[in-house]
């Protein structure tokens, strides 16, 4: 088996990346509901960032890597790589939506919710979490494997958007058991496949995939990332605070990244 180079670093980052999500745990024991306007910067934060390095790196430096094997044909593999991506997600969606109910979350304490209720979201929104981050994982490991720099930008990302991730998970856990040490595990569980993904993707990367359709793969991770940003961080972000807040999170997330990649590169 041949390893990616940079293969160590790609794991840690993907660790960082996956354990935000116990960060988010921690939250919910402290945060009130006001508080929770401000994930709605961090979301979008997250939104910008991840599109921004899509659009502006991830696809043109697959389609660069292409190019050298397949100098007539690099675009159109690029293109259905990107479609291929978000088809991956969308059948992950599909099979196991992960949409939270914002307002049982905020409002555990609300007559309507039985306990029941509350284990079966925390269980049920842990494993969707874990599904969904698996992809993520193989996203991190395989970006950083390429570029150090990019794979951080998408590591912070996706590290944002994974703390009210753990939000979900501990909240209604922790109201059920009243036990913090449980709530925390369950959400630094729903995590752990992060890591479990850049495992499968370095298993992919050096055994099956020929580096000559790595670009390809990459392609793919921008579809996967442009889906998650429109399709579930946009959302929560106007969930939980306003849209507003949900563009300040945007425009910040897309200069932040911009003026790091001028300033590091």
């Amino acid at each position: 088996m041949n390893l990616p180079e940079n293969y160590g670093i790609a794991l840690l980052m993907t660790l960082f990346a996956g354990l935000a999500t116990a960060i988010g745990g921690g939250i919910a024991f402290i945060v009130k509901k006001n508080n929770l306007k401000a994930l709605s910067i961090g979301l979008g934060f997250s939104a910008g960032v991840m599109i921004f390095l899509s659009f502006n790196e991830i696809i043109p430096e697959a389609a660069q890597m292409l190019s050298v094997n397949f100098p007539n044909d690099y675009n159109w593999i690029v293109y259905v790589g990107f479609i291929i991506g978000i088809i991956t997600a969308i059948l992950i969606d599909y099979f196991l939506p992960d949409h939270i109910d914002t307002e049982e979350l905020l409002n555990p304490d609300a007559p309507s919710l039985h306990r029941h209720r509350l284990k079966r979201a925390g269980i049920f929104t842990a494993i969707a979490i874990c599904v969904h981050n698996f992809p993520e994982g193989m996203a991190t490991f395989l970006t950083t494997t390429q570029n150090i720099t990019l794979g951080l930008s998408v590591a912070l990302a996706i590290a944002i958007h994974n703390i009210p991730e753990g939000i979900a998970v501990a909240l209604p856990m922790y109201q059920v058991t009243g036990k913090k040490r449980y709530a925390m595990l369950y959400a630094s569980l729903s995590g752990i496949t992060e890591p479990i993904g850049a495992l499968v993707g370095m298993f992919i990367f050096g055994i099956f995939l020929p580096q000559a359709l790595v670009g390809a793969l990459m392609a793919a991770v921008a579809g996967i990332m442009i889906y998650i940003s429109f399709d579930t961080l946009l959302p929560l972000a106007k969930e939980y605070g306003s849209w507003h807040l949900s563009m300040i999170g945007i425009v910040s997330g897309i200069l932040f990244i911009w003026v790091s990649l001028i300033l590091i590169g």
